[in-house]
């Protein structure tokens, strides 16, 4: 086997190795050569080139967020490890176990105008859970700092940071390796709800009436069926879901925007809870956030093993543990108390979903009408990324089949690496991949297509509005050039010629006949990845959308 020269080096990809992190995304650059050629002639990994740093940090985070295992990307020396930036906060956020290792210049280079250098110590330290910044020689130290990096990318879940600084010559190899590495232990803490609190919170429950749980972003499978059998069986627990809970059962209340956008304050008053129960990761629905704000409970608990944000101000107790682990220790201790709370909801939201029936078969084509013609054509067990912004939110309305996995970058909600993760997640995962976004999302991304691992039976529909169109139902709309050019951003762009540079099939749709057809023919071949690109009316979407939530009292 081929090894780097340099010990350091050495010891990095043997630890990796060690570890189990076998996934490493590289971006080309001479400083880092010596970790490419040892990552590269070594069997145990799986090694990807991704020219641009950017897309290179969301492809990786798209395989983590699939695989559940952390993911190293490696770059070169000076404004590389920038790129990595947007993926590492979206890591942080999410809670995806990501590893920066990022190639330096010796100290003695920094700051004395050599060029490609910059100052890459703790350059994440806002957001990364280690920073270990290496010294050239191979050494015991080192080695901990290697460990302790990965052993908290692990058991932490999120991103940490390794600078490594080379001299040269970089490119020379051996046959043998010639350092003796070490690995330190990685501890899991099991963490358990103590018997006090079960008592004092338990008897909380017991005499609360309305008791409301919001579910954020899950993982498929996250939470025990039991579990969400006992929670539907109580008549004072309303449980409101997103489309990226991945949280199925016919009593929750999946579409929450559509339940309480036209809400009086009577009705807000009626579904004020007592208690608020929340865990999963980061909530779209910035009505439901205002609601409680506004409307606040007695008591707000948060179920997390690491981390709990004070996301509506009312914050009062913290559960360091997995929602399965505190629902395995609480639930058996709850009684059922009497209560007209979920069943008074129940039956609003099936008034709601039975006119937004209604109100979809009337409307002209528009982004609403596509959304809801693509959600009803998808196949079942496709997974499903979704971009940010316009597409997340008009999703969310929406009954997705629950077979569908959907996942969404709303650790950040960010728009800048969308169609990377997606195309990552669709690599580590071999079920065809529906990625549906925006343009202006699209656009801004195109260098991932720039890859050469991308399935064949990945899918884009891009939903093409000629800008920004969120900024529409916002309230700062007006029509004129300062909106249009530098909120909504128009633009006349199409993905055809992307998609014939990039190997892509084409299709194209811009009213109902061409979207059904271009849906059949989108989803009948996996003999090449295919964009469809939907052309909706700029000027209509909204007034189509705002009216929605008018129909659906």
């Amino acid at each position: 086997m081929i090894y780097p020269k340099i010990p350091l080096a050495q010891s990095i990809i043997e630890i990796c190795a060690a570890k189990g992190v076998y996934d490493i995304v590289i971006s080309p650059g001479s400083r880092n050569a010596p970790l490419t050629i040892g990552f590269t002639n070594n069997p145990k990994f799986n090694c990807y080139s991704i020219a641009d740093e950017r897309c290179a940090g969301f492809f990786a985070l798209g395989i983590a967020q699939q695989t559940k295992k952390p993911v190293a990307v490696l770059c070169t020396s000076g404004s590389a490890v920038l790129n990595y930036h947007p993926a590492f906060a979206e890591a942080f956020y999410s809670q995806i176990p990501f590893i920066v290792i990022s190639a330096d210049r010796p100290k003695d280079k920094i700051d004395i105008g050599d060029g490609q250098t910059i100052r890459q110590e703790n350059i994440f330290h806002n957001h990364s859970l280690y920073n270990a910044n290496l010294t050239e020689d191979d050494s015991e130290e080192n080695d901990v700092f290697i460990n302790e990096s990965i052993n908290v990318a692990i058991a932490r879940k999120g991103p940490v940071h390794i600078n490594v600084p080379f001299e040269e010559p970089l490119y020379e190899t051996t046959s043998k390796l010639s350092v003796d590495f070490n690995i330190t232990s990685l501890f899991k803490v099991y963490r358990m709800v103590g018997v006090d609190d079960i008592i004092t919170f338990s008897t909380l429950w017991n005499h609360s009436k309305k008791i409301l749980v919001i579910v954020g972003e899950l993982a498929p499978d996250a939470i025990e069926q039991k579990w969400i059998e006992k929670l539907a069986s109580f008549p004072s627990v309303v449980v409101m879901t997103e489309a990226n809970s991945n949280l199925h059962h016919p009593s929750f209340i999946n579409n929450i925007d559509s339940l309480i956008m036209p809400f009086t304050p009577s009705k807000f008053e009626k579904l004020q809870p007592r208690i608020l129960i929340t865990f999963g990761g980061m909530i779209v629905s910035k009505r439901i956030k205002t609601f409680v704000r506004n409307f606040k409970p007695r008591h707000h608990w948060h179920l997390d093993e690491f981390r709990a944000y004070d996301t509506f101000g009312i914050l009062t107790h913290h559960f360091h543990v997995s929602p399965n682990q505190f629902f395995s220790q609480f639930l058996p201790f709850v009684k059922t108390v009497d209560s007209a709370y979920k069943s008074y909801f129940e039956k609003i939201n099936k008034t709601r979903k039975r006119k937004r029936e209604l109100y979809l078969e009337k409307i002209p084509f528009s982004d609403l009408k596509a959304f809801n013609r693509i959600v009803k054509t998808i196949p079942k067990d496709v997974q499903l990324q979704v971009g940010n912004s316009s597409p997340i939110r008009y999703i969310q309305l929406l009954d997705v089949d629950k077979s569908i996995a959907v996942f969404c970058n709303r650790g950040t909600s960010g728009i800048d690496g969308c169609t990377s993760t997606a195309i990552g997640a669709a690599v580590a995962n071999k079920k065809t991949t529906l990625f549906i976004t925006g343009d202006v999302s699209f656009f801004y991304d195109s260098n991932a297509l720039w890859n050469n691992y991308i399935p064949k039976n990945f899918k884009i529909i891009v939903i093409n509005n000629g800008g920004g169109g969120i900024f529409r139902i916002l309230p700062g709309h007006k029509e004129n050039t300062t909106f249009n050019t530098f909120f909504e951003t128009s633009h006349c762009l199409t993905a055809q010629h992307l998609a014939k540079m990039y190997g892509f099939h084409y299709l194209m749709a811009s009213d109902e006949s061409s979207l059904a057809q271009g849906l059949e023919d989108l989803f009948s071949n996996d003999e090449m990845p295919a964009i469809l690109e939907v052309f909706t009316p700029t000027k209509e979407n909204d007034k189509i959308l705002l009216q929605f939530f008018k129909e659906i009292v």
